[in-house]
């Protein structure tokens, strides 16, 4: 450039600017549910000095129904969805929206005439792991793909089940080479965990049938566990055999357990409908796991709704109040702040750093301070004009938002 011969400051300027577009351009991976750790956190996130008075919307692409959050690996986007009597995986251009492959398979599935307006899924993200992408249906087809070409590795059929609200809506989880599913329906099946590389069946636990609650894995004591809830309890069970460590009953009225458990240091942070929040301690004690409270809060509840944990704060959206935000001390359980009630009724919440990215189901998204003092509200953005019960994915400077048919791309540039 012809003004570089001006001064040698005028270079550093342009070398700082240029040093901070590519550090929030970088790509970050969200390859499961919830994101890279399955915490709701993203791993990098370089803050606007400013924030813009709208987004950028780059494109905006039909994908399909379902509520399944949008993976990003590399620049490529992989879109688990239903395209009419189908359920497809799709792989897309980050850049452009293009897709760039597309398989698809036979998924029949008729919902309950109440469960209509939440249409027929699917409703679980897919994972991602060595190359793969591991997904299952709205009826509980279990599927791997190559993530390079689309093609089909290995599947296993559908299940038996009624037709139900949501069916299969907890996504599944890979560790240690094994990709682990609660498979069958309503009161029936078992948490699986099948070989990721041949589907063979290594372990399965059938104690009690899927809840909509997703699992994560967790070590204890030396023994690395996979923590889930399932249709009346939280249970932990060994990642390695599916053994039955421990086992908590935990029902909820009118639905399903539907809350991801939040790991905290060593502590679980759990919740449900017209439940408190709770942490609590995995022991072993004369040889026998159990569990112990740490602490509850009866104030708050969560539904439908994920928490994040940013420092030692606990940011959730309480079902309670017809919705309202919150801020509790991870350490303690005491409330630091409640919003004024009447949010919504659901909202899908991402950390980033310090910046909390909440997605209502409305489509509108808000922009938080994760501040432990107040409720401190930094901008607020129309992202979808029909419902949006996915979880939005953080790339970068990038949001890729999914409503009922449609991804959308917006930038904060």
């Amino acid at each position: 450039m012809t003004i570089v011969k001006r001064g040698i400051l005028i270079g550093v300027v342009v070398a700082g600017v240029t040093g901070t577009i590519e550090a929030q351009n970088r790509s970050v991976d969200w390859t499961q549910w919830r994101g890279p750790n399955r915490d709701g956190a993203v791993a990098s996130f370089v803050e606007p000095k400013t924030w813009p008075a709208m987004l950028n919307r780059k494109w905006k692409v039909d994908v399909g129904l379902g509520y399944a959050s949008p993976l990003v690996v590399g620049n490529r986007i992989y879109m688990f969805a239903r395209q009419g009597p189908n359920e497809v995986m799709l792989a897309l251009d980050a850049d452009s929206g293009k897709v760039l492959w597309r398989t698809g398979y036979p998924a029949p599935f008729k919902m309950n005439p109440a469960a209509a307006p939440h249409n027929e899924g699917p409703k679980s993200t897919p994972v991602f792991a060595n190359g793969k992408l591991y997904a299952i249906g709205m009826s509980g087809i279990v599927t791997a793909f190559n993530a390079t070409d689309g093609k089909q590795l290995w599947q296993k059929p559908a299940s038996k089940v009624a037709t139900l609200y949501t069916t299969h809506s907890f996504s599944p989880v890979v560790d240690r080479g094994l990709v682990i599913f609660h498979v069958g329906g309503h009161d029936q099946g078992a948490l699986t965990a099948f070989n990721a590389e041949t589907g063979d069946v290594k372990w399965h636990w059938d104690g009690d049938g899927p809840a909509y609650a997703s699992p994560i894995i967790a070590e204890f004591e030396g023994t690395r566990q996979v923590i889930t809830f399932t249709q009346n309890n939280l249970i932990g069970v060994a990642a390695e055999s599916g053994e039955l460590l421990w086992k908590r009953p935990y029902v909820v009225p009118f639905t399903q357990n539907n809350i991801t458990p939040i790991l905290y240091n060593q502590t679980l942070i759990i919740s449900g409908l017209e439940q408190p929040v709770v942490a609590l301690n995995v022991v072993k004690r004369n040889g026998k796991w159990d569990t112990a409270n740490v602490w509850e809060n009866a104030g708050v509840s969560l539904s439908m709704s994920n928490a994040v944990v940013a420092r030692d704060t606990v940011f959730g959206m309480s079902s309670r109040n017809m919705g309202q935000f919150f801020a509790l001390d991870a350490r303690t359980g005491k409330t630091l702040w409640t919003s004024a009630p009447r949010q919504g009724t659901n909202a899908a919440i991402i950390r980033a750093a310090d910046v909390l990215f909440i997605l209502k189901d409305d489509g509108q998204m808000i922009v938080a301070r994760a501040n432990p003092a107040r409720y401190e509200i930094l901008k607020t953005y129309q992202v979808a004009d029909s419902a949006t019960w996915a979880q939005p994915t953080i790339s970068g400077d990038r949001v890729f938002v999914k409503d009922v048919s449609s991804l959308t791309l917006w930038t904060l540039n």
